[in-house]
């Protein structure tokens, strides 16, 4: 019997357009003047670890923020990018700029499993900061009073490595086959399954992921009955 949900958000939750067009676009448009105007602060482990991964050890605030952006148009999944996305993000969201946006389904069916006692969690490769945000504004009433953790590239691991399931298993105290994963990405479902997890696809009108064997597959979390 299944005694947690973990959720991905981009294409499962949430439309992936929202993600790409709204926080891509927050991102890609105040990363240059968050950069400078926090190159001594908050920005100062970005930079270092941009530099790092960017083989560009001698790169400046507006050399970091080029990669940064190539990066995010080519949606690559580096730890540094992400972190400054969830810190600008995080702005952007308390100044009303930012909603998290879900499908229809998603809030009244997280209340539905959450009552029946059920743990919720959410796995995604953007920041736990900007989960965390995407959750509590979201549009139409915040939903992570729902949620009991969230886990990102830094804290679990790539999504298409079991091991990074196995870890989420570990962390939340939970036996592997009591553990139900929700993803729009075939790769991330293998991985959730080698782990020894249940997984169901998601694949909603307009997403880009299409269904793959031997996984069942609904396109709605209506469809999704765990008791």
């Amino acid at each position: 019997m299944i005694a947690a949900v973990v959720v991905d958000i981009e294409g499962t939750t949430s439309p992936t357009s929202s993600v790409r067009e709204d926080l891509y676009g927050y991102t890609r448009a105040r990363l240059p003047e968050w950069l400078a105007e926090n190159r001594t602060g908050a920005a100062v482990p970005i930079i270092a670890a941009t530099r790092a991964l960017a083989e560009r050890p001698d790169a400046d605030a507006a050399e970091v923020a080029a990669i940064l952006r190539d990066w995010l148009g080519s949606d690559v999944k580096a730890e540094p990018l992400k972190a400054a996305q969830g810190l600008i993000c995080h702005e952007g969201f308390r100044s009303g700029a930012l909603h998290g946006e879900f499908f229809p389904d998603v809030a009244p069916a997280l209340a539905a499993w959450r009552a029946a006692g059920l743990d919720l969690y959410v796995y995604s490769s953007g920041s736990v900061r900007n989960q965390q945000d995407w959750f509590a504004f979201a549009r139409g009433g915040e939903l992570a009073s729902l949620i009991g953790g969230y886990f990102d590239l830094s804290t679990a691991g790539p999504k298409r490595e079991s091991s990074s399931y196995e870890k989420i298993a570990g962390a939340i105290g939970t036996p592997a086959g009591r553990i139900l994963f929700l993803s729009d990405h075939p790769d991330e479902l293998d991985a959730a399954v080698a782990a020894g997890w249940s997984a169901i696809g998601v694949h909603r009108p307009g997403e880009p992921n299409p269904p793959r064997p031997p996984h069942r597959w609904v396109d709605s979390f209506t469809e999704v009955h765990l008791r």
